[in-house]
């Protein structure tokens, strides 16, 4: 009688390419914005959204809205990783809360680059220029990580999307939060 064969596990070896070349793609991204926000002349045009007093709002509450629903990504992937029993419904709520906090940033990330540029001259301003371009490439990476899901180990994805979570709440630290705290809050 012959036995099946005993399933092959995947050695670090396996994981190292297709994980480095995630990871290479989304500091490639992060870079790229970066340095094309560090050298394009900043225009000072705001992008205008309507409904908001200002270009500074409409980007702070766009932010808070995917900060907010980061959160929702941070709850849902923690309960879908730990718990095979989580019903099919989280699952749908983990990507469409993360599918639409990124298209809240799109408009925000178009105007800190065309508008505003990467700024150095404070501390805050240098730390919120550095962690928008870390939100990018780390979501990137994290995108490149599920195309290749099966080649990654386990923990690749849940650490790439707490980068990702944490790099958003940060920015929303660094930009909303603050104006919200100098200025106030109103649209």
């Amino acid at each position: 009688m012959t036995s099946a064969p005993a399933a092959v596990q995947p050695t670090r070896d396996q994981y190292a390419k297709p994980l480095l070349l995630a990871l290479l793609g989304g500091c490639a991204v992060a870079l790229a914005l970066g340095v094309y926000a560090r050298l394009h002349h900043p225009t000072k045009y705001g992008l205008d959204v309507a409904g908001f007093s200002s270009p500074l709002y409409a980007k702070a509450w766009l932010t808070t809205a995917a900060a907010v629903l980061a959160v929702v990504q941070l709850i849902t992937g923690y309960r879908i990783t730990k718990s095979a029993a989580a019903p099919a419904w989280m699952t749908v709520l983990h990507l469409w809360s993360g599918r639409i906090a990124v298209l809240l940033t799109v408009p925000v990330i178009i105007h800190c680059i065309y508008a505003l540029g990467f700024g150095t001259y404070s501390f805050r301003v240098l730390a919120h220029s550095v962690l928008g371009c870390v939100f990018y490439g780390a979501f990137v990476a994290k995108m490149l990580s599920l195309v290749r899901r099966d080649d990654m180990p386990r923990w690749a994805i849940p650490v790439l999307g707490f980068v990702v979570f944490g790099s958003l709440v940060l920015v929303w630290a660094t930009s909303a939060l603050w104006l919200f705290s100098t200025k106030g809050v109103h649209h």
